[in-house]
């Protein structure tokens, strides 16, 4: 009984984790000044709890940032980066080029 139990646990943590759709947003990051930058960027932003994945880009001065919104939010990213010596903004999302939305 006691298997049959944990099982069933096993199984819904399981499933609830499937269900969870990472969120994928891009920061905009006008003060990095040369190709180390994001070096210290991405440092900051994976250590915050629930981030998946970060690319960071000097050329385009963004960082695109994947986490569990259910562990955190834009506000920590900000925050993150902003600690780190590189105060950021969320970009607007672009819109579709066929018009859809």
């Amino acid at each position: 009984m006691r298997f049959l139990r944990s099982a069933a646990i096993a199984l819904m943590v399981l499933m609830t984790a499937a269900w969870i759709t990472p969120k994928t947003i891009t920061l905009s990051i006008p003060g990095m000044t040369c190709a180390t930058c994001p070096i210290t960027i991405k440092a900051a932003l994976k250590k915050v709890p629930g981030v998946t994945d970060v690319t960071v880009s000097y050329e385009r001065l963004e960082a695109v940032v994947t986490f569990d919104d259910t562990k955190t939010d834009a506000e920590a990213l900000i925050k993150a980066t902003t600690d780190a010596g590189y105060p950021s903004t969320v970009k607007p999302d672009k819109p579709a080029r066929d018009g859809s939305r």
